[in-house]
């Protein structure tokens, strides 16, 4: 798949280039992660540096000795203040206690029930969750179902790796990118991959979170 999403980029001679200096992508699926688990962890890395945010999940980690990842209806049970003592502000408490919920009455599909709705029937189901918006599903998409046609337009990132990538003044406007992003389906996810990269090489190297 990685060799015919390489072999269509490279159509266009600058992500050809940019194939070259970057090699294969490297998209780090976690295939064994559920859309559940996924979104609790999206929630804690809100608006936080990741060891910050990691080192909250350790700690709600430790509220539940017993399971692998906490089920919802345990995470139901703890009080607030434990939540809080992990790191987790009032917010991102109610946004937690519904997805809980949302788990729970099956608004949140499981992995094998994903694989029966498209991306946008996903995004529209998982939006309707307190705290997670639009990107926080693509990301889930991309990087936990390792849909491999996703391209999230509203991401900065992604704009920018766009706009250091064919030397333009200003990034590209969502609409617009989404028209240009067109031509690289069926492996939009992976054309994001290489924008990242194009953003860090602008960057002088900082390394993105994907």
């Amino acid at each position: 798949m990685s060799r015919k999403a390489m072999q269509h980029l490279s159509i266009d001679e600058r992500f050809g280039a940019l194939i070259r200096r970057v090699g294969p992508p490297r998209l780090q699926i976690q295939t064994k992660r559920s859309p559940y688990e996924a979104l609790i962890r999206a929630i804690a890395h809100q608006q936080l540096h990741g060891r910050a945010a990691e080192a909250i999940l350790a700690r709600f980690a430790l509220l539940f000795p017993d399971a692998t990842f906490p089920t919802p209806d345990l995470v139901l049970c703890e009080s607030d203040e434990r939540l809080r003592a992990c790191g987790f502000s009032g917010s991102k408490i109610a946004a937690i206690r519904d997805i809980c919920a949302k788990a729970l009455d099956g608004t949140i599909p499981s992995r094998l029930q994903s694989a029966r709705l498209d991306n946008e029937a996903l995004i529209e189901r998982l939006t309707s969750i307190r705290g997670v918006g639009r990107w926080t599903v693509e990301m889930l998409l991309i990087f936990t179902l390792g849909r491999m046609d996703v391209l999230p337009v509203d991401d900065f990132g992604v704009r920018e790796g766009y706009r250091v990538l064919y030397g333009l003044d200003a990034q590209p406007k969502p609409r617009a990118l989404a028209e240009i992003g067109l031509a690289w389906a069926p492996y939009r996810s992976h054309a994001t991959w290489y924008l990242y990269r194009a953003a860090e090489e602008g960057r002088g190297g900082e390394r993105s979170r994907a």
